[in-house]
């Protein structure tokens, strides 16, 4: 019981901090002034019974608070989210709005652009996983997935935490609703040559061994979840719903995880690892021939130019049996 206890003190002294927000002064003065008195009134010389009670009315108000906070659409945000995508669907033709494609000079030097687009759900026949390291790392990767179609189109979604102007991603803010979610719906040329050509990330494309049938499931379950978003918008995340572990809840209603408490789904940078062993990636290759195969830079790093690029990413296409 005072393992319970002292735990959420600790989670309900942060989460009154956030709930103050955006008043630094006041959040700090509030979320201080619950972090001792919950000690106090703890080792009071009252009635025990008395005590635990009151800290759990203490508890349960700072629950109540936290599950009345509200994600919006509304915000002025950065660039890079400020549309979200929407889907309209009639028989097998689906209209896709608000695809980003922005054209980049630099990271940060670029002219938005968004296009919308009818897909035929038809022509729908691959799936492409892939994971993006920055600085180095190694354990953590941001993770996009691709849908080909059979005229060379690519539409990539990417779950990603919807900042706001002047507005910094932090790891802790993270876990406390502070970020509301968005899945970007962009072109390859922008969402992944962003991260292969100008901010240098080591990038790497895995096509999904999934056959069409269920490729189109998966793309169904994904525009469902766009247009929710679009109609209700969500709190990301940190631990979980982030841009892997969404994504894969999408996956797994179309077919249940075969590791679901594998550690890799948390270290996601391994993700490749997992999916190889389950073979669940489309390749003959030993994994570490298909890590050094599909690590995309070596084929476009020398190249900013946007043209042909799902191409140039994808040589197995142009040789076939590779």
């Amino acid at each position: 019981m005072n393992l319970i206890l002292f735990a959420f003190w600790l989670w309900c002294s942060v989460a009154v901090y956030f709930l103050m927000l955006p008043d630094k002064q006041l959040a700090t003065i509030v979320a201080g002034v619950f972090a001792l008195a919950i000690p106090v009134v703890f080792f009071l010389p009252v009635k025990r019974h008395l005590a635990i009670l009151l800290i759990v009315l203490a508890y349960v108000g700072v629950l109540i608070a936290w599950n009345n906070m509200q994600p919006s659409n509304d915000r002025v945000w950065v660039p890079s989210v400020a549309k979200n995508p929407y889907a309209i669907t009639q028989d097998n033709q689906m209209t896709v709005h608000n695809i980003r494609n922005f054209d980049y000079q630099t990271e940060h030097d670029f002219i938005e652009n968004y296009y919308d687009r009818t897909y035929n759900l038809d022509e729908l026949e691959s799936l492409s996983l892939i994971l993006s390291y920055w600085d180095g790392g190694t354990i953590v990767a941001h993770t996009i997935l691709s849908f080909g179609f059979k005229n060379g189109d690519y539409l990539a979604v990417s779950a990603e935490t919807r900042l706001q102007k002047d507005e910094l991603q932090e790891l802790v803010q993270g876990f406390f609703n502070q970020y509301e979610m968005l899945y970007i719906l962009a072109d390859e040329r922008d969402i992944i040559r962003l991260r292969t050509n100008f901010r240098k990330e080591e990038v790497f494309l895995y096509p999904i061994n999934l056959d069409p049938e269920n490729v189109r499931k998966v793309f169904d379950v994904i525009m469902a979840r766009v247009n929710s978003l679009y109609q209700q918008p969500e709190f990301y995340n940190t631990l979980t719903q982030n841009c892997f572990t969404s994504l894969r809840a999408d996956l797994s209603s179309i077919a249940p995880p075969k590791n679901k408490l594998d550690w890799r789904i948390l270290a996601n940078g391994y993700a490749d690892q997992m999916l190889y062993e389950n073979g669940d990636i489309a390749t003959d290759l030993s994994f570490n021939e298909a890590k050094q195969y599909f690590h995309i830079n070596q084929y476009v790093s020398n190249d900013n130019s946007p043209d042909n690029y799902s191409l140039r990413i994808r040589p197995y296409l142009a040789q076939p049996g590779s």
